[in-house]
């Protein structure tokens, strides 16, 4: 496959200030969005042909989808345009990596590139988080100031040892890297979010941040998903006999699942072969899973 170059009817990147942003804005919202069917076929003649032209078509109709994204990262003191610029790039490598067959919309997949491109040059571009940053440090400089937020622990300083270990707990770091970021965060040598964006003393940086909240083209893509993931299974299901379906669903899907001990009674056999069953069984549905989505039985809904 060829590499997605950058479309020649692309807009340039956002001038500085409110207006170019806002001609930028104006400019990428003339670019059409595509139904189901068309993104589908552009996918598949870029993916066997390397066409140009359909990676465009590709990238100009997710456009705003960037810049939607990028607006969501203001608050960390960097110009929107280039985040903007960073989002595109990260669009692009999206493209080229799309594989229509597995039945998701572009945008669905996409917006993980778009998020990564502008986490990196985030992260490139604040000097108290180098290029070699743990994940664990990346994770906790995107997430840290909305969890002290949400706990009542946005106050300078030390955090309270109960305080460490819940944003911890619930970010899955250990609590020296939250130790750690806190301290760097609030008294390192980049500017603090907590100074006053106006002279008046009106509103902080921190203020700005991106919402916790999920875009709603998360939450579109998200129901997607689990469509397709329903739909997956269902098909899978199928394709076993009806007491290895029965006892994976027993076993595995069901919300109060039974006892091996219980399984055998009813089955009339050992403990030890119902838990073969339920292996092989949850085998076999893998295997059909990644069967169904390689012929292709699955794809977008018109």
């Amino acid at each position: 496959m060829q590499t997605v170059t950058k479309p020649s009817n692309l807009p340039a990147g956002p001038a500085s200030g409110e207006d170019g942003l806002n001609r930028y804005l104006s400019e990428v919202r003339k670019f059409p969005m595509l139904k189901p069917e068309q993104e589908y076929m552009l996918a598949k003649r870029y993916q066997e042909h390397g066409d140009p032209e359909a990676a465009a078509q590709l990238v100009t109709s997710h456009l705003r989808l960037v810049a939607k994204i990028a607006m969501g990262y203001r608050g960390y003191g960097l110009p929107v345009g280039e985040l903007i610029s960073e989002g595109n790039i990260g669009l692009m490598q999206g493209v080229k990596k799309f594989e229509p067959d597995r039945g998701f919309r572009l945008a669905t997949y996409a917006m993980w590139w778009i998020k990564a491109s502008i986490q990196e040059f985030i992260l490139r571009s604040w000097s108290l988080v180098k290029m070699g940053t743990t994940a664990y440090q990346k994770k906790l400089f995107f997430n840290l100031r909305r969890m002290k937020k949400n706990i009542d622990a946005y106050e300078d300083g030390d955090l309270r040892p109960e305080d460490v270990t819940k944003i911890a707990t619930t970010l899955g770091v250990p609590e020296i890297e939250v130790v750690n970021m806190n301290r760097r965060m609030m008294m390192g040598g980049d500017a603090s979010l907590n100074v006053s964006i106006s002279e008046d003393g009106e509103g902080q940086w921190q203020d700005m941040l991106a919402d916790a909240g999920p875009l709603q083209d998360e939450t579109v893509a998200d129901a997607e998903e689990a469509h397709w993931r329903h739909a997956l299974l269902g098909q899978a299901m199928e394709r076993l006999n009806e007491r290895e379906r029965a006892i994976l669903t027993e076993r595995r899907l069901s919300e109060d699942p039974q006892t091996l001990e219980e399984l055998s009674q009813r089955y009339g056999v050992s403990r030890e072969r119902v838990r073969q069953i339920e292996v092989r069984a949850f085998e076999k549905l893998q295997a059909a899973m990644q069967a169904i989505a390689s012929e292709k039985k699955l794809l977008p809904a018109p």
